[in-house]
């Protein structure tokens, strides 16, 4: 019974990052759709919710590598573990544009095409990161 609670509270902390990272891409999408006539598509919004709940879903909360701090000095404890890198810069990117894309539409500004630009730009690679984190991080168990 115990296990099947843990599973339980496991995937719906799971399903919350994804509707995180879901309503993070529909905010990404809204101001670059605002901004760019050619994105402004219920597809375009669709495509980057999906990308937003699989990034959130799949680079946060991976599994890390083993610490073992007596042995420190060991050469496979002295390299950097990839996948909690990316989870950690791309999440950290992701929620950035999400961040800045919100402030822009709740404050109405209207930024500069290169701002829009560098807003969708980070949120590509930041979800990316995110995606490829979590697929290194599940291939090595």
């Amino acid at each position: 019974m115990r296990f099947r609670v843990r599973k339980f509270a496991h995937i719906l902390e799971r399903s919350g990052l994804a509707l995180a990272g879901a309503a993070c891409g529909v905010f990404v999408g809204a101001h670059v759709g605002s901004s760019v006539p050619l994105l402004t598509t219920q597809g375009f919004l669709i495509v980057m919710m999906l990308s937003g709940a699989l990034g959130f879903y799949l680079g946060i909360d991976t599994p890390q590598l083993p610490f073992h701090p007596h042995e420190e000095n060991s050469p496979a404890e002295a390299k950097i573990d990839t996948a909690e890198f990316l989870s950690a810069v791309g999440t950290f990117l992701a929620t950035l544009t999400a961040f800045f894309a919100v402030a822009i539409i709740i404050l109405r500004e209207d930024p500069h095409i290169v701002w829009t630009s560098l807003i969708m730009v980070g949120w590509i690679i930041g979800v990316i990161m995110q995606i490829v984190s979590g697929a290194i991080a599940r291939l090595r168990r």
